[in-house]
């Protein structure tokens, strides 16, 4: 596989310079790797949602891409360092749940614990893995190391994270909030299979936060300036959005707890699924 391409996908923002420091220490070691930034906005030490960003971002990028994955609010611990090599892609990160949706569907991966400090930067900090071992470690692998001389195969595998599936109760599915996009649109985790039978039938009713939106959309302007409507969105998931408007500002009242709320399709009929 070829490694041209690296990713960053962390948790730390843009106000510090901690992403350009991670980019500088990959170009040091790596100088004509391409690195690409999926998201440095996640809510600081939100595994979960940075899962889900990873799971829906990394199958886009060229064969042989190092995904590197640091949203660790477990720095510093027991936690370990890993890199897991699948068919096409590499991701590097802590073992804390991060990976584990976008390899769970893999036939044939490779855990390697990162535990050869020849591939870390001299001095190892106790609370930025990001310069000190993944970036580092990253780089060394787009120069073309293997796997096998950076790090060990771990006989424990990685750390399960099983993000919230749907429940199907009836003719109501009850899902939740994964995802708050910059626009405020709503992504849920009910999958698209689940409405594809239904999506013309104009009984489907969605409710979030005492909302009633009747009917499946295709596109924004189905609906008035300022309505809401219910939609499947380009990451294959049912979303709720307003036209020219935020969704999660007008249902939402704590935005840091939103993955608490529930959205239900009602009028769903399980026996045609």
């Amino acid at each position: 596989m070829s490694r041209k391409f690296i990713t960053l996908l962390t948790d730390f923002g843009q106000q510090d310079p901690y992403v350009a420091i991670m980019k500088g220490v990959i170009h040091r070691i790596a100088g004509e790797v391409t690195i690409v930034d999926i998201i440095h906005s996640l809510p600081p030490g939100d595994i979960s949602k940075a899962a889900f960003v990873l799971k829906e971002s990394f199958p886009y990028f060229p064969e042989g891409t190092i995904h590197v994955c640091v949203v660790d609010p477990g720095v510093g611990t027991k936690r370990k360092p890993v890199v897991v090599v699948t068919k096409h892609y590499f991701f590097v990160g802590p073992d804390n749940g991060l990976i584990w949706p976008s390899v769970e569907k893999e036939n044939d991966y490779k855990v390697y614990l990162l535990d050869n400090p020849k591939f870390f930067l001299p001095k190892v900090s106790n609370t930025f893995h990001g310069r000190d071992i993944f970036a580092p470690v990253a780089a060394y692998l787009a120069n073309g190391i293997s796997p096998e001389e950076i790090g060990s195969i771990s006989q424990d595998g990685l750390q399960r994270l099983l993000l919230p599936e749907p429940i199907i109760s009836g003719n109501v599915i009850t899902g939740r909030i994964l995802y708050i996009d910059r626009f405020g649109n709503l992504i849920t985790n009910i999958p698209s299979h689940l409405l594809e039978l239904h999506m013309k039938e104009k009984s489907i009713q969605v409710e979030i936060c005492g909302q009633a939106i009747q009917g499946i959309k295709r596109t924004f302007q189905e609906v008035g300036l300022g309505e809401f409507l219910a939609y499947v969105g380009s990451f294959g998931y049912l979303e709720i959005g307003v036209n020219m408007g935020s969704a999660a500002d007008l249902l939402i009242k704590d935005q840091e707890k939103f993955d608490a709320v529930t959205v239900k399709v009602l009028d769903f009929s399980a026996n045609n699924s």
